[in-house]
């Protein structure tokens, strides 16, 4: 029997690395996390472990938001992983963006979305399993690494527009003076939103030799570990952080997973499913998600789940939920 790709969770030497320049140490950690040191210095964990070394983290190191920044900020380039690496040499800053996305792959509990409203970007962290939600410390060094690695690629000092947090991050004015806008916490969600304008910055660092001995490597890893995960977990992940304000097909799914439209209608078939049903789930479960968020207007929340117009998106809801969203958001 296969483990699942929450089961085996990759631990970074960089990581421990930066906790060393913070003056913790891996006995620290275990026994701070009640874990063997064994297990620590394991290169993989599992979903359990990896938690708890989080969470130790966090624990030692007093306040949320000065762990994030710390971690954020001190990590050096030269302990990135090849992921990382590949992010950090791309050619600007949208390049680098979409491929944390889709390397983030490789390194689950959480995955990340990205939708584009207006001039804005957002990035949204979500955890593959939603009763199984990994320690605050984990989602805001993930969102401050998304900011980090776009100032230290272009080498400007580039800011937020909003940074919102589903839990409480320990001293907000600190990581308000770190993102550079409002941090909001207690929302339904784990987000970055920047400036569209920002991500056609050229990155100063970019490497287009090492790109391209990075690219195929890399996605030929992450080809052998979605091997282990369902196609109908892959079909929903790529619809989810593509639904915004357009038409999904089943040719531009299929492309994305390298296979022919007919061989990713057979595979979902084998499964017991198909393309309309998972779409339709994926969007049910995104309006849903974002009906729970009252900043975000009926209006905005049709567009996020990709229809072009809001009576639309009611005649779908009412079939879903046999209610108006106002009037389940209310109920909420």
């Amino acid at each position: 029997m296969k483990s699942q790709p929450n089961d085996r969770i990759k631990v970074h030497p960089g990581f421990w690395a930066g906790l060393h320049q913070l003056g913790i140490s891996t006995d620290d950690v275990a026994r701070t996390a009640q874990l063997s040191l064994e297990t620590i210095n394991k290169p993989v964990v599992n979903q359990a472990h990896y938690f708890a070394i989080w969470q130790a983290y966090s624990d030692l190191i007093g306040d949320t938001a000065e762990g994030i920044i710390k971690l954020a900020t001190g990590y050096e380039i030269s302990k990135y992983p090849p992921p990382v690496l590949a992010m950090y040499h791309a050619r600007d800053y949208r390049d680098a963006l979409n491929r944390m996305v889709r390397y983030k792959q490789m390194c689950p509990p959480e995955s990340l979305q990205i939708n584009e409203a207006g001039e804005e970007w957002f990035i949204e962290l979500e955890w593959l399993h939603k009763d199984q939600q990994g320690p605050p410390l984990l989602v805001g060094v993930t969102l401050a690494f998304l900011l980090e690695l776009g100032r230290r690629g272009t080498g400007q000092p580039l800011n937020a527009n909003l940074v919102e947090f589903s839990h409480p991050m320990g001293n907000v004015d600190m990581l308000e003076a770190y993102f550079g806008c409002r941090v909001e916490t207690g929302k339904a969600y784990n987000r970055l939103t920047l400036e569209r304008k920002d991500l056609s910055l050229p990155f100063l660092s970019y490497n287009e030799e090492l790109i391209e001995i990075l690219t195929p490597v890399l996605d030929r890893s992450m080809d052998e570990r979605q091997g282990s995960r369902s196609v109908t977990d892959l079909v929903k992940w790529i619809m989810k952080r593509s639904l915004t304000g357009k038409r999904l097909d089943i040719q531009t799914v299929a492309k994305e997973l390298r296979m022919s439209d007919r061989t990713l209608q057979r595979r979902l078939t084998e499964e017991n499913t198909n393309f309309k049903q998972l779409l339709t789930e994926a969007r049910h479960e995104q309006a849903r998600a974002y009906l729970a968020d009252p900043s975000l207007d009926i209006k905005e929340v049709a567009f996020l789940v990709g229809y072009e117009d809001q009576n639309s998106f009611y005649r779908a809801f009412r079939n879903w939920e046999g209610d108006t969203p106002s009037n389940w958001r209310v109920r909420q």
